[in-house]
């Protein structure tokens, strides 16, 4: 397991928007979202979870780094979240994946065929995604899961350069919670896409079609809620609800 960002990196990332637009691809994008450090309050944070660990993980090294999404470079469906879980990809370095929501989450895409396998505990127990990529518009692990207005804002540069490089394949973004929707859109409308006015609102089952402005596929925009232990625990959603909106995605992203 990679160590701590502290310890490895020599050239830490202070400015995400030059460092994005010099991306070739996505292998090369994650790797330099790992090294971002623009966010002082997160890299404390981070870190900190990162060096304490909680009692049940205390054998474990965590990533205590910012998280790449993960999935496959040609995918025609986005998974938009919030963030990292301090102990869920904060630990592991792999987008839901160690915590209670991954375990929801990832379960619903196996069950709809856009997973290998319906569990996900470390970046080796074999996962794969089919024609799914998962991301998020804050890479760092936020205190009490919030980050600031601020810390979405320069964090924003990489969500944006990743959807840019994927617009060639991708057709469907399922987004999981109203902050991803509220970060989403401006990075939607500064990019290949018109979002319409009065912007679309987030809601479970909400479907928006995003025209394009390059000449190329329309996207499609799925609203739902969080994987968060709030929603699942208290049955505001429940598998089958999740499980209806990935295989709307996969339906409207023509993926048998």
């Amino acid at each position: 397991m990679t160590e701590v960002i502290s310890e490895l990196v020599a050239e830490p990332i202070e400015a995400p928007a030059q460092a994005a637009a010099t991306a070739r691809d996505l292998g090369e994008l994650d790797s330099l979202v790992a090294h971002c450090t623009a966010c002082p309050r997160l890299v404390a944070w981070r870190e900190g979870v990162a060096r304490e660990k909680r009692a049940a993980f205390r054998g474990e090294q965590y990533w205590g780094r910012p998280v790449p999404g993960f999935g496959p470079t040609d995918a025609s469906i986005a998974v938009v979240g919030l963030a990292p879980a301090a102990h869920g990809a904060n630990r592991t370095g792999r987008m839901f994946t160690g915590d209670r929501s991954g375990t929801v989450l990832y379960q619903a895409l196996y069950d709809v065929g856009l997973a290998s396998q319906p569990d996900s505990h470390s970046i080796g127990d074999g996962l794969e995604l089919y024609d799914t990529r998962i991301t998020a518009p804050v890479r760092c692990a936020p205190p009490a899961n919030k980050p600031t207005p601020d810390e979405r804002d320069a964090c924003r540069p990489w969500l944006a350069r990743e959807l840019e490089l994927l617009r060639p394949t991708l057709r469907v973004v399922v987004v999981l919670g109203g902050y991803g929707w509220q970060a989403l859109l401006p990075v939607l409308g500064a990019s290949e896409w018109r979002v319409p006015r009065p912007r679309p609102k987030f809601g479970h089952g909400v479907h928006a079609r995003i025209p394009a402005t390059d000449g190329g596929a329309d996207l499609d925009l799925l609203g739902c809620y969080h994987v968060s232990q709030q929603n699942t625990f208290t049955g505001r959603l429940t598998p089958p609800m999740l499980r209806e909106v990935f295989q709307q995605a996969k339906e409207l992203a023509g993926v048998a």
